[in-house]
């Protein structure tokens, strides 16, 4: 899984934080955030995108349903604005699976 889960919780992240999360360029989120209303960032005196948690749990929802499941940004929206709620809550069960899955891998390997 590319997302790397954040271990040290900050009040906000940088885009190129973020963007080294997702192992993406900065210009992926930047556009992601002109076509996708959920991604709103602060920004501040000098016009830096801060990022908090939501934000990145919002991009894990786009990039899940572009980069995983192969979506366009079309559908991605459609199903966003369609069926918001039951979108998140079906991707968080994914993370939780994945989170599952590599935490057997490590136990496998250690043994």
């Amino acid at each position: 899984m590319p997302y790397k889960e954040k271990k040290v919780e900050k009040l906000f992240y940088s885009i190129g934080e973020v963007a080294s999360m997702f192992n993406v360029n900065a210009s992926l989120i930047r556009y992601w955030e002109k076509e996708f209303d959920i991604l709103q960032p602060k920004k501040n005196k000098k016009g830096n995108r801060l990022f908090k948690s939501k934000d990145i749990d919002n991009i894990y929802i786009i990039y899940h349903l572009v980069k995983e499941r192969g979506m366009t940004l079309k559908g991605v929206k459609k199903k966003l604005k369609e069926n918001k709620e039951d979108t998140i809550n079906n991707v968080e069960v994914v993370k939780y699976l994945q989170n599952i899955k590599n935490l057997l891998i490590e136990i496998r390997e250690g043994l």
